[in-house]
């Protein structure tokens, strides 16, 4: 594209934006509701900001509502509104009521909100031999993040989040997760009627333990299973571990007292994937 092309092309982007000087205007509220809530609007869109994770809800195809730029940082609607639907709005704010709508301290100055794909727990059972992660009471957003993430780098089914977990909307959790949170099916359910429904489907119940448990290395990973994560101060409940197949242990130095769920996730879910590989790709 030469100078002329492209200065028409950036023209005609920031005329796509409205300028917005309210912080009572609807989609104003919309964003920062939805960011202090860390939940969906009532017509299911949720809160996203950053310039890659804006890109990444676009490569997942995820529908956006509007798309906000900070005064300050109008130059990126050059780069990021020809990759979204003319249909979305897109809004230019003063700088001081766009930190007052979004979650973090130093923003990129870009932020937007984008509807996910409907999921459910036939999304997340659809797979002839099913490797589900269930997240039951992770509280850092960051942890709940990585998890998602290495879920989908190796292959699991879905994510399950039980009761006490963090939301996987929350806006640390969404930005860990480096986009798969836009692509890995990911279900709010509760512990006990999953386990119940696990069970009922044949799948084998798996729980990551600091202390006892059977080796990661010894661990059978290719039937059908379910990883459980407990919260990264208790665990699993009591009465959920007592339900668990089996307890994996991940060996490390004696004087490191545990590893934090999202690493241990991680590790947990790359022997599954190792184990699960054709032998010819091993």
């Amino acid at each position: 594209m030469d100078d002329f092309a492209r200065h028409r092309s950036g023209t005609a982007e920031s005329g796509r934006l409205r300028r917005v000087t309210s912080r009572q205007n609807a989609l104003v509220k919309d964003l920062r509701h939805a960011f202090s809530q860390a939940e969906c609007t009532a017509d299911g869109y949720c809160a996203i900001e950053g310039v890659r994770i804006i890109e990444e809800a676009v490569r997942s195809a995820a529908r956006f509502r509007a798309i906000f730029f900070a005064e300050s940082a109008r130059q990126k609607a050059e780069r990021l509104l020809p990759q979204i639907s003319s249909h979305a709005e897109a809004l230019l704010l003063p700088d001081e009521i766009f930190q007052s709508a979004v979650a973090t301290e130093s923003p990129q100055g870009v932020a937007a909100l984008v509807k996910l794909r409907e999921v459910g727990l036939d999304d997340v059972l659809h797979a002839p031999s099913p490797l589900i992660v269930v997240a039951a009471g992770v509280q850092d957003p960051g942890n709940l993040g990585t998890i998602i993430r290495s879920g989908e780098a190796f292959g699991v089914s879905g994510v399950l989040l039980a009761e006490h977990t963090v939301a996987h909307l929350n806006p640390k959790a969404v930005r860990a997760s480096a986009g798969s949170v836009f692509r890995l099916p990911v279900v709010r359910v509760e512990i006990e009627a999953a386990i119940a429904m696990l069970r009922d489907r044949g799948i084998r119940l798996l729980a990551t333990s600091s202390h006892k448990g059977t080796p990661l290395h010894e661990v059978e990973f290719r039937q059908p299973l379910a990883v459980f994560i407990g919260s990264e101060g208790s665990g699993l409940p009591r009465r959920a571990m007592a339900q668990m197949d089996e307890a994996i242990a991940i060996p490390h130095a004696e004087r490191v007292e545990s590893l934090n769920a999202g690493v241990a996730a991680s590790i947990v879910l790359y022997e599954a994937a190792r184990q699960r590989r054709p032998a010819k790709l091993k």
